[in-house]
């Protein structure tokens, strides 16, 4: 069997230290639901990746637990020898104190779950027992996780690897995926990725900073959602950051939003939500952006785009009556 692989991504640049909110976590709106959600208060995201480096000064604070799967030393040695998802953790859920940045739900919590190796490299067997994993964790005050992020992909339809996906649904998580990055530009062809393509899951591909797709994101007919991809500033290791490009990067963004929109969801309804409801309450929360929808799915992830219209809403009223 071959084995699983990182979705190949681009380094554009590395920095020694970052102060900003980063542009993609601006763009999808997540700082203008941070008082509504508590910023993701109580909420867990399995990462599900290369490890982390837990000594960065934002994430220290944010790695609840982890594990290893790998043959890179033993099970409680997790830290991220590769970088990628150093960077996808910061995404999701940094949490910057006097300096550094800011993740879509800086107040969540991350489960490390690293599967793959310093090469990027993991067996299928590693993603398999990572994502049983992260569906059977429970934390010390009875956390659970509430969403998991997979920024891999290979070629093979595993059924045993379908079947640890559909499990982690079955019991309320959404999965998160990247699309893969071997998009030809041409939303009329097909690029499949798994776990990505499979139905279940909560594909994502990737957009620039002018709303444009982005000519590496794979387009099939199971694409969810967009978010930014391109030139995306994170965590990295080393205690330093880095931009990166791919729909590995777009998919952090869509797991941290799933915890601010969790977070929103279960005070309104008072419960706790299901993943098809959590499912629906993200969707509620995209904006079309005019491509196919084998492209873009459901469009941009804009989690304020409620409060948006229903005020656009009240001021048409005002100025009509």
């Amino acid at each position: 069997m071959a084995k699983m692989h990182l979705i190949p991504y681009q380094v554009e640049e590395i920095e020694d230290t970052a102060t900003d909110i980063p542009q993609g976590v601006q763009m999808i709106q997540a700082p203008d639901v941070w008082e509504q959600s508590d910023e993701g208060s109580g909420n867990v995201i399995a990462i599900i990746d290369t490890g982390c480096d837990t000594s960065h000064p934002d994430l220290s604070g944010q790695v609840i637990d982890g594990k290893n799967f790998t043959n890179d030393g033993d099970g409680t040695q997790y830290g991220d020898d590769n970088g990628h998802g150093t960077h996808v953790a910061g995404t999701a859920a940094a949490a910057a104190s006097e300096e550094g940045i800011s993740g879509v739900a800086p107040n969540a919590k991350l489960l490390i779950v690293k599967v793959l190796d310093a090469n990027g490299s993991g067996e299928y067997q590693w993603i398999i027992d990572g994502i049983n994993y992260a569906t059977d964790w429970e934390g010390p005050n009875g956390e659970k996780v509430r969403a998991i992020s997979m920024s891999l992909g290979g070629p093979e339809d595993v059924p045993e690897l379908y079947q640890a996906v559909k499990r982690a649904i079955d019991n309320g998580i959404p999965v998160v995926c990247a699309a893969g990055n071997e998009g030809d530009d041409r939303p009329e062809t097909d690029e499949y990725a798994f776990p990505g393509a499979y139905n279940e899951v909560v594909q994502v591909g990737a957009v620039n900073y002018e709303r444009e797709i982005a000519p590496f994101s794979n387009t099939n007919n199971e694409i969810d959602i967009v978010a930014p991809g391109v030139d995306i500033l994170s965590t990295y290791t080393d205690q330093k950051y880095a931009r990166l490009s791919g729909t590995s990067m777009a998919t952090p963004h869509v797991t941290g939003a799933l915890a601010l929109v969790t977070s929103i969801a279960e005070q309104q309804f008072d419960r706790k939500l299901t993943e098809a409801e959590l499912y629906a309450q993200l969707v509620r929360r995209t904006v079309p952006l005019g491509y196919p929808k084998s492209a873009e799915g459901n469009g941009l992830v804009a989690l304020d785009v409620l409060n948006r219209f229903e005020q656009l809403f009240q001021t048409f009223n005002t100025a009509f009556k």
